[in-house]
């Protein structure tokens, strides 16, 4: 293989908040060049694409039709399988955002419409890039999990539409708990409230995992700051981690008369969407499976709606 790729033109669907973000990284990467925005709005289709020299598209056939390599699919999650299955069926790579699908049926569909065109689908579940997440990974590598527990709380966040907090937060922390512990998710206990939102608000979610592990996710949207937390109890260490900070600390060695021993966990400093698209880059460069694959993503969302009871 030579070391010169060629360039992948790579289109955004969805010019929000996380299709803004994806747009901006995108622009900084090697090797890619952002060709394409959609969004149904002209004015924020137009907003974006201009700032990264892009075109703006606000007709869903037409991006599927623009001639791109591959594309991100940030729109509505109602929306994110149609347009990656014709994406798809076009010849075009797919980075879809978390969670990949509205329905099981629907994610099938997605994994599929894959397959059959022998393209690449991944999930954007970021926080699998997120440089605690992987130091953590790397900390607890040798060891049995007893229990994983996450905090992700903070205040409603405006741009919230359809979904409350299990499917907009907890499906991070349910791709997390599968990443550290590479097992599944058997049981669910939860417990879901709705306080101030149409969709629920509060949830306290308890797992066991194939493996034995159990798993606890407190998410809100009821705290008035952001807490994002992770801590991985082992037979012999106890990992604690802040994936805002990206601090990592270890404890170990407990002594019987209580002491122990505490290091710091070096985490790189990283973007993890920049991650997350490069790692997607080449994944289709390469052919190998993505990270975050179609499945990975599958799961996360019947985990996360079996917590709904759905």
């Amino acid at each position: 293989m030579t070391t010169h790729q060629s360039v992948l033109k790579f289109g955004v669907a969805g010019a929000g908040v996380m299709g803004r973000n994806h747009a901006r990284v995108l622009a900084d990467i090697r090797d890619v060049e952002l060709t394409h925005v959609f969004d149904p709005d002209a004015v924020t289709a137009e907003g974006v694409a201009a700032a990264y020299g892009a075109a703006a598209v606000t007709d869903a056939q037409a991006f599927v039709d623009a001639g791109l390599d591959a594309a991100v699919v940030a729109t509505p999650n109602r929306t994110h399988a149609d347009l990656t299955v014709a994406l798809l069926e076009k010849g075009v790579h797919v980075l879809v955002e978390k969670p990949i699908a509205a329905t099981v049926a629907d994610a099938r569909r997605m994994i599929d419409a894959a397959k059959a065109n022998k393209r690449t689908l991944m999930v954007g579940q970021v926080e699998r890039f997120n440089p605690a997440v992987d130091a953590v990974k790397r900390a607890i590598a040798d060891e049995d999990v007893i229990s994983i527990q996450i905090t992700r709380v903070g205040p409603f966040p405006p741009r919230m539409g359809e979904v409350g907090v299990v499917i907009d937060l907890a499906v991070h922390d349910i791709d997390i708990i599968r990443h550290l512990t590479d097992s599944e998710v058997t049981e669910v206990q939860p417990q879901v409230v709705r306080t101030r939102a149409e969709r629920e608000d509060t949830a306290l979610l308890q797992f066991r995992l194939e493996n034995g592990a159990i798993a606890h996710i407190t998410t809100n949207w009821v705290t008035p700051y952001k807490v994002r937390t992770l801590q991985v109890a082992t037979k012999n260490k106890f990992v604690v981690a802040d994936l805002i900070t990206r601090q990592v600390t270890e404890y170990f060695g407990q002594q019987p008369d209580g002491s122990y021993q505490t290091r710091a966990v070096n985490s790189w400093p990283a973007e993890p969407l920049k991650k997350e698209l490069e790692a997607f880059a080449h994944a289709i460069r390469t052919g190998e499976p993505p990270a975050v694959t179609g499945e990975d993503g599958l799961r996360n969302l019947e985990v996360a709606l079996r917590c709904l009871g759905e």
